[in-house]
């Protein structure tokens, strides 16, 4: 909890403002870090309702390698819905619901190869599956990394991703997580999905 209201007041102290796209501006910082240590407890907030089952859900979507919202809404996950408005999948050709190349199809079928209709075909590389035998065979790599970040797609989407790419680091049975975010909506989104999902893999 104190780490991320040292956060809060590094933003607010030292923090820069910006413009945005929303028009809306930020307080921003650059490159700061945090660090967690699982084994003497899960980093949930306390000083705000964090709600974890949305944050298990839209990580199961995530991992599912699923791309269309209907998975999340079954759940009464809501979190992505103002992306998959009809509006805002006819952006990029796409049915409501419809995201395209976001979290899901980078992590399980990064770089697959699209058909006319614009769907992708799963020929893509999983990087969990890879990612999972690398651990269990080979923990001492340096390369356990996962991207979420496709320059090719990123234009593709309604929102690109935020948390671009994690690295798992193994040591004396040890697992470790460092996870790389490109922007973070500090007060709101980061306590809630990108930092406690992350702890979850790494948990």
């Amino acid at each position: 909890m104190k780490a991320y209201l040292d956060l809060l007041d590094h933003i607010l102290q030292t923090g820069g403002d910006k413009g945005d796209r929303t028009g809306t501006g930020t307080r921003s910082v650059f490159g700061y870090q945090m660090r967690f240590d699982l084994s003497k407890g899960f980093p949930l907030l306390t000083t705000k309702k964090v709600h974890f089952r949305s944050i298990a859900i839209e990580l199961l979507w995530f991992l599912k390698g699923d791309t269309n919202v209907k998975y999340l809404q079954e759940h009464q996950v809501s979190i992505w819905d103002e992306w998959a408005t009809a509006k805002q999948c006819a952006r990029f050709g796409r049915p409501e619901g419809e995201l395209g190349p976001v979290y899901g199809h980078q992590w399980r079928n990064f770089g697959a190869s699209q058909n006319a209709d614009g769907s992708y075909k799963n020929d893509g590389f999983d990087q969990i599956s890879w990612l999972i035998n690398e651990i269990k065979n080979n923990p001492s790599s340096r390369r356990l990394i996962v991207s979420g970040w496709n320059p090719k797609e990123a234009g593709q989407v309604p929102l690109p991703p935020c948390h671009t790419l994690f690295q798992f680091f193994v040591q004396d049975g040890k697992l470790s997580c460092q996870l790389y975010q490109r922007s973070a909506d500090v007060f709101f989104l980061f306590p809630h999905m990108n930092n406690s999902q992350y702890e979850v893999l790494a948990a």
